[in-house]
């Protein structure tokens, strides 16, 4: 048996909004091919039987357990989402933290108990709502801890400013920590700059892909007739929120449409911007244009991205971004904003600054117009995206882990 791993998170497939629990399925998966057995504990949804413990079988190896705690979290809270659904259990919240950070950090503090009676050799704590518990078990139990940096402020305002709250969390683990995982060279050069991380503590691992269960197209039936009566389709897939640009996908709508007018724009997700995005749509009478099929996964998903001529993440700050990978395994080319991680592994993209809506349009008319410039981009992005494998990822965190073991404990 290798090494046990107690990992912290906050959401995990099928109860997951974006992308971290995405990655956090496939990186455990790797990780259990790789002989390394995870305690996986998250936040126990409302309803569910105090300590129930669950069994999930990747590959037919039993090398996970899931852990619950109970706690008033769930996928991208935020602090007036949280006091609004608190408010929603009359009695029973008295149970909760008064506040979103307050309730973070009740996690951890819950999140003793099992560290306590587990055997582990490392901790993995996922992004800032599971610092303060992988923090927690560092304390009892003296086992090495890495934190795993998805997201930071930085990205989620916007460059709208940060929360301080959060901020210091986010600062706090990451010094406390015994080492730093970033999902990009991008993220890393952040964390050095924002938060004071020394470079020597910091391991780069960018996610990946099953990049093999991608197979066969199916285009989407809703979406069938408008691809035979000659439309285009560009698509968005995520979190209908400030750090991935819906405003920016939309005027750059705008302007395809000017000298594309038979193109259609789905935009695949939820968030607070979506009643935003689309009034911003309407307000350029371009409503009638766009399809808002709300958040989707597995193989409607797949459905959509092989029926798409072309997918765009205009994201202001993408740490990684694995909605690309998703794209190109589908066949569908795809245009990245220069700010992104994920254009460390991926070169067979079109990369455009998420702010220039007028070069997102030039480039995507292109693809239009010119059948060899879309066939390579798919035919080259497929390839390449069969070598950013989970299998990688989970390689560099072992040796990783085995790295921290070895050594002695940050104070």
């Amino acid at each position: 048996m290798g090494l046990r791993v107690l990992m912290f998170g906050w959401e995990f497939p099928p109860h997951n909004s974006g992308g971290l629990g995405t990655a956090c399925e496939g990186l455990t998966s790797a990780l259990a091919d790789q002989d390394i057995e995870t305690i996986f504990v998250l936040p126990k949804k409302i309803g569910e039987t105090e300590g129930q413990v669950e069994k999930i079988v990747f590959a037919d190896v039993d090398q996970m357990k899931v852990r619950r705690v109970p706690a008033l979290l769930y996928p991208y809270v935020t602090s007036q989402s949280y006091e609004e659904f608190k408010a929603l259990l009359g009695d029973g919240a008295d149970y909760y933290g008064s506040s979103l950070l307050e309730e973070v950090l009740c996690y951890g503090q819950r999140a003793k108990a099992i560290a306590a009676a587990e055997d582990f050799d490392v901790i993995h704590a996922h992004d800032w709502l599971s610092y303060p518990a992988g923090l927690m078990a560092k304390r009892v139990t003296g086992k090495p801890l890495v934190v795993h940096v998805h997201a930071t402020e930085f990205d989620r305002g916007g460059g709208n400013g940060v929360n301080q709250q959060v901020y210091q969390i986010e600062k706090e683990g990451m010094h406390q920590a015994d080492g730093v995982v970033t999902v990009s060279d991008w993220t890393k050069k952040l964390v050095m700059k924002h938060y004071g991380v020394s470079e020597s503590k910091i391991k780069v691992v960018h996610n990946g892909i099953r990049a093999e269960e991608y197979g066969g197209r199916r285009e989407a039936d809703s979406l069938e007739k408008l691809k035979k009566a000659g439309n285009k389709i560009v698509l968005f897939v995520g979190r209908v929120t400030l750090q991935k640009g819906p405003d920016y996908f939309v005027r750059m709508a705008k302007r395809v449409l000017e000298f594309e007018p038979k193109t259609f724009f789905v935009v695949v997700g939820s968030g607070d911007m979506l009643g935003q995005t689309m009034s911003l749509a309407a307000s350029l009478g371009i409503a009638d244009r766009f399809i808002f099929p709300s958040f989707l996964r597995g193989a409607e998903l797949n459905r959509i991205y092989q029926a798409a001529d072309l997918y765009i993440l205009p994201s202001v700050s993408e740490p990684f971004g694995i909605t690309p990978l998703e794209s190109l395994a589908n066949g569908t080319p795809v245009m990245i904003s220069k700010q992104s991680g994920v254009a460390e592994v991926v070169s067979h993209v079109l990369k455009v600054d998420f702010w220039d809506v007028d070069e997102m349009a030039n480039q995507i008319l292109a693809v239009f117009r010119h059948d060899t410039l879309k066939e390579t981009l798919t035919e080259y992005g497929r390839q390449e995206v069969a070598n950013v494998t989970w299998a990688k990822a989970a390689k560099k965190c072992v040796d990783f882990y085995k790295q921290l073991v070895s050594a002695p404990t940050t104070a």
